[in-house]
């Protein structure tokens, strides 16, 4: 095993190639740049590949759950529930149109939210819950359906981690009224920055498309916009649409290979006692986003980091416990104990995951660990 690496071992690398390369091209020559006929491709494609009815792509996951908010007219006097771990990105999208997120704890062992004390939180005020589908690791349907037949609130799924991924053969992107998912280059699959809103009712789907075209929907016939809708500009440009077209090709050998190197992990990490793995449930397709393990209680994650990064190895904090942050302090509300997400706060950390890795750089990156816990 070896105790040096002179290349630094990167947290992600994205899986591009010539065919990308291409199809940028394409595009360029074809002196259509904005949002046109390739974003319309792949908006098709991707709806039907998470098996949804429509699809509606954006700059990114932040401005699809934006938009998500504007097309259900949740705004002030409105309660959107939100879990306290996960990036400011899924609370932010509650405060801008002007409601209050209501932070609940999430589950210590799926890091997803806890839908039991999701269903307590929920009162006259609440209008939508933005469950996390967190690191690739997707929500539990039946935690959906059993929300949705016991209370009138809508489910806007933030699965800006989880294309492709499964719950007992269901994928996210058909479990919730919208779901909104991120081609950030950390994510599965990539555009460079970009997001997709998808619902399978024709009604928002028309509005978003609306919202996100400055309020404007075509009149039949005529050249020209009505402008029905207060909106803004969340067009995907063609060329990072081309990038999304190619990127969907792979997507599921990407997957494959990511649960390959997790799986790996897990053996090399098996009875060190050090870290413990993701938590993965029968049934589970997780597609380790992230792969987000904990130290054990009295370890200094931050320590762990700083070290690793010495040794040339890219890790990083899972994601964020938003009551932390400053900002949520005055914006949002608690409900009930957050100490689960704090206390996963405080200890998680994301090594490093994407197909270009090689058993030598895992290995040396658990020699690493040890070496710093031991």
């Amino acid at each position: 095993m070896a105790t040096t690496m002179n290349k630094r071992i990167n947290l992600m690398k994205p899986w591009v190639g010539d065919e990308e390369l291409k199809a940028v091209k394409a595009v360029l020559e074809s002196g259509y740049l904005t949002d046109g006929p390739v974003t319309r491709e792949f908006e098709s494609k991707f709806k039907d590949y998470v098996g949804a009815r429509y699809a509606v792509a954006t700059t990114s996951c932040a401005t699809a759950l934006d938009l998500a908010m504007r097309t259900l007219d949740i705004g002030p006097g409105d309660e959107v529930i939100v879990p306290d771990f996960t990036h400011p990105a899924t609370a932010d999208a509650v405060a801008m149109v002007g409601a209050t997120p209501i932070l609940v704890d999430v589950d210590k062992k799926s890091y997803n939210i806890d839908f039991k004390i999701a269903d307590e939180a929920i009162n006259d005020k609440t209008k939508c819950i933005i469950p996390v589908s967190l690191f690739g690791n997707p929500v539990n349907p039946a935690d959906i359906k059993r929300i949705k037949s016991n209370h009138d609130v809508f489910i806007v799924e933030d699965a800006a981690c989880s294309t492709g991924a499964m719950f007992n053969g269901v994928k996210t992107g058909t479990m919730s009224d919208i779901t909104c998912f991120s081609f950030h280059p950390r994510k599965v699959i990539t555009t460079g920055e970009g997001g997709m809103f998808v619902t399978d009712n024709e009604g928002w789907y028309n509005k978003a498309k609306a919202i996100k075209h400055f309020g404007g929907e075509m009149i039949t016939g005529k050249n020209r916009f009505l402008f029905n809708h207060i909106g803004t500009n969340y067009k995907l440009s063609n060329i990072l649409a081309a990038i999304g077209v190619e990127q969907l090709k792979k997507i599921d050998a990407i997957i494959s290979k990511r649960v390959e190197k997790a799986e790996y992990y897990r053996k090399i990490l098996q009875g060190n006692g050090l870290l413990t793995p993701p938590f993965v449930k029968d049934g589970i397709r997780h597609t380790y986003q992230s792969f987000a393990c904990l130290v054990n209680h009295g370890t200094n994650r931050d320590s762990l980091i700083a070290g690793l990064r010495e040794d040339n190895i890219e890790a990083q904090i899972a994601t964020y416990c938003l009551h932390l942050e400053p900002f949520f302090r005055d914006s949002a509300k608690q409900y009930g104990s957050l100490e689960t997400a704090e206390d996963l706060f405080h200890r998680a950390i994301v090594l490093p995951m994407h197909n270009f890795l090689s058993d030598e750089e895992q290995e040396y990156v658990v020699e690493k660990i040890k070496s710093r816990l031991q």
